[in-house]
């Protein structure tokens, strides 16, 4: 079975008031007089600000082992978080208005110097699946053949509805903030492993990125490990969501895997129609229309997620994840997104900071 890893970003609050909080040091470095929980040491990174924070989980096999390990470096940050009198909440945009303080190094102030405000403002926390790869091959098979897929992957993790302190009527804002990056976005069909390497190549070469780890595509080969990343998710709310993108992610490699082995193309569909799926996906999430990966035209979100689980079942069910995907599925359609939930939160206490309490209450809890 393929491994699979998680790499989630956290905002870093203050679990009395709501405000996002520049304290990164602190869960990267937690005092001295405080033993970390076992395994989590060096697992938390810093991120271009100081209001965030970023966790990856070990390459696991079981869906809950990885659900497991999520659970307690969620704590452990909460953990961390707290020696400063804040916490962390697994929101993908802050809802209360916040100045991003950039974290001070080479490479962040090249890219402050070169992307202006794109930088300054870009305070967003995503999810990131890892899925074991055989070769550059195979992985750039499965880039070429999972790409009508992603969108519904960004409305399903919708965790964003809010940006400096108003409605931004999408509920992944997220994923609008994050393509303002002109590395960002959909890809054209590779082919090829040189030929995606060529195009890598050749974008780094206009000078306009810093370096290979701003290839910023909705999928890309990881440049660090032997997988596929899939990058369109926003972090989110309950740690079951997180696990059920990855076992879908897990489920769209294996798949895609096994058409490049059969000799079936790649679907040729353009990136221009792929971006507005995703623009469909950030808009909408599950609460109204998607874009149907098959058809390309308009359908309804339920219909194109039954879709979605019919074109992986068989993957689900290889790896033991097909009962559980069903199950997160149906309490996602009765319950609604992390989007949802925080626009019901609002609705009832008519406060950002409420929002930011509550949902920083459901990460610490991560449950």
């Amino acid at each position: 079975m393929r491994t699979v890893g998680v790499e989630e970003e956290l905002l870093i609050v203050s679990a009395r008031t709501g405000e996002v909080l520049a304290l990164s040091t602190v869960v990267i470095s937690p005092p001295s007089s405080r033993k970390a929980d076992k395994g989590t040491a060096q697992e938390f990174e810093k991120e271009l600000q100081k209001e965030q924070v970023e966790f990856a989980t070990s390459p696991l096999a079981a869906m809950s082992d990885v659900e497991e390990e999520i659970i307690r470096r969620r704590r452990e940050a909460a953990a961390r978080a707290e020696e400063a009198g804040a916490t962390v909440a697994a929101l993908a945009t802050s809802p209360v208005p916040v100045r991003p303080s950039l974290h001070l190094g080479e490479r962040h102030i090249w890219m402050a110097e070169n992307f202006g405000l794109t930088t300054r403002e870009q305070l967003t926390c995503g999810c990131h699946v890892h899925v074991e790869v055989d070769s550059d091959d195979e992985g750039v098979a499965v880039l070429d053949r999972i790409r009508p897929w992603l969108s519904v992957l960004t409305a399903i993790s919708a965790n964003s509805p809010f940006w400096q302190g108003e409605d931004s009527g999408y509920s992944s804002y997220r994923s609008r903030v994050w393509n303002r990056w002109p590395s960002a976005g959909p890809t054209e069909i590779f082919g090829s492993a040189d030929r995606y390497h060529r195009h890598v190549d050749a974008m780094l070469a206009t000078g306009a990125l810093r370096d290979d780890g701003m290839i910023y595509f909705d999928a890309r080969l990881s440049a660090r490990y032997p997988t596929v990343e899939v990058r369109v998710a926003d972090v989110c709310l309950q740690p079951s969501t997180t696990v059920l993108i990855a076992a879908l992610v897990r489920g769209l490699v294996e798949t895609a895997a096994a058409s490049w082995r059969a000799g079936q193309p790649p679907a040729p569909v353009s990136a221009g129609l792929l971006r507005l799926a995703s623009w469909r996906a950030a808009r909408s999430g599950l609460t109204a229309s998607l874009v149907d990966p098959l058809t390309l035209r308009e359908k309804a979100a339920s219909d194109v997620v039954a879709a979605f689980l019919a074109h992986v079942e068989d993957a689900l069910s290889d790896s033991g994840d097909l009962e559980r995907a069903r199950r997160t599925l149906a309490q996602l359609t009765a319950h609604g997104t992390g989007a949802d939930r925080q626009r019901e939160i609002y609705r009832e206490h008519r406060s950002f900071q409420a929002v930011v309490r509550e949902c920083a209450r459901i990460t610490a809890r991560a449950d």
